[in-house]
């Protein structure tokens, strides 16, 4: 039995670093990081992640207890898998990151930044992700489900972004998710640093990044509210069919351009707990800066990820076009 979390939460090391238990071999390959080889043929390997931001807590407690499950032969593993817990030591603090956001890193985007221990982690996160896809067979589709949650409320709750990709997209990634009833679906238009946009850049792996409702801290998720993104991960693991869609459909949507802020004197034209998918209408200002202000030009737009406090020159903020 190998508890990841406790393990990572006590900045220890297991005895033992390598082992098998029925039906699969595994390895600890660091700090929250957790490989798993089924001992039959698999057709699929998956990177399971979340902990990257470390106060999103529940994706990291679900992940916990999938694991424990599969040491004590409760969940039948089918796949390679590679489990990663992401930002250990914020984590261990209760906090999104300790000095720079580490969802920015990917793609080598680490190299621009003061070297510290985050941009060490997100260096070896993509050395030991690298490693897993090179040294799966060379016939498996390749996956990577990155689980968070949001800061603020959204008015469609729980939802995926794709990195933008030139080519299809993958259709048992979408039917997963949509299985997983997520509410919403929404596509990138520009290259990104985020983990995601590394392993679909990089491997070609079909990548998704999940927000699953609203962070809190460890003890205080019920995690009732993420079973159906926790049946759907169990069913795509265990090589079970994906369960029934139990919500209206999704809805789809396409990022048309991205609020940077420029100057100090920015102001995004929200209150401060505007959620996510708040809509503005045609001819509405959405910010104001020095440099230029952001009016709606479409007849209704949404955004994700309102933030004016992002430092200068990041974004703060994603314009949304619904697709129909």
């Amino acid at each position: 039995m190998l508890d990841l979390l406790t393990l990572t939460l006590a900045q220890q090391t297991p005895e033992q670093t390598q082992g098998a238990v029925a039906g699969f071999t595994w390895q600890w390959l660091g700090e929250g990081l957790l490989q798993c080889t089924p001992k039959t043929a698999y057709r699929k390997s998956i990177v399971l992640s979340a902990g990257i931001h470390g106060n999103e807590t529940a994706p990291i407690e679900l992940l916990a207890n999938i694991i424990q499950d599969l040491f004590a032969q409760r969940l039948t593993l089918t796949v390679r898998i590679l489990f990663v817990l992401g930002n250990p030591e914020a984590i261990r603090q209760g906090v999104r990151y300790l000095e720079n956001d580490m969802n920015r890193m990917f793609c080598g985007g680490y190299q621009h930044l003061v070297q510290d221990q985050e941009t060490h982690r997100a260096a070896q996160l993509e050395q030991v992700t690298a490693q897993f896809f090179q040294h799966s067979h060379v016939d498996a589709q390749r996956y990577h489900y990155d689980l968070h949650t949001a800061i603020r409320a959204s008015l469609l709750p729980v939802f995926a972004l794709f990195p933008y990709q030139t080519n299809a997209y993958d259709d048992f990634l979408i039917r997963s998710l949509n299985a997983a009833d997520l509410d919403a679906l929404v596509y990138h238009n520009a290259v990104g640093k985020t983990f995601t946009h590394f392993t679909a850049e990089s491997f070609h792996a079909a990548s998704s990044t999940l927000e699953l409702g609203k962070a809190k801290p460890f003890g205080a998720n019920d995690l009732s509210e993420f079973a159906a993104i926790d049946r759907v991960l169990r069913a795509v693991l265990s090589g079970q069919a994906l369960p029934s869609r139990q919500k209206p459909n999704i809805r789809q949507f396409k990022v048309v351009d991205s609020i940077l802020k420029q100057s100090e004197d920015f102001q995004l034209r929200l209150s401060a707990d505007a959620p996510n998918f708040s809509s503005f209408q045609k001819g509405e200002l959405i910010a104001t800066q020095q440099s230029g202000n952001e009016v709606v030009h479409e007849q209704q737009v949404w955004i994700l990820f309102p933030n004016p406090k992002v430092k200068i020159g990041l974004r703060a903020g994603l314009i949304l076009k619904e697709i129909e």
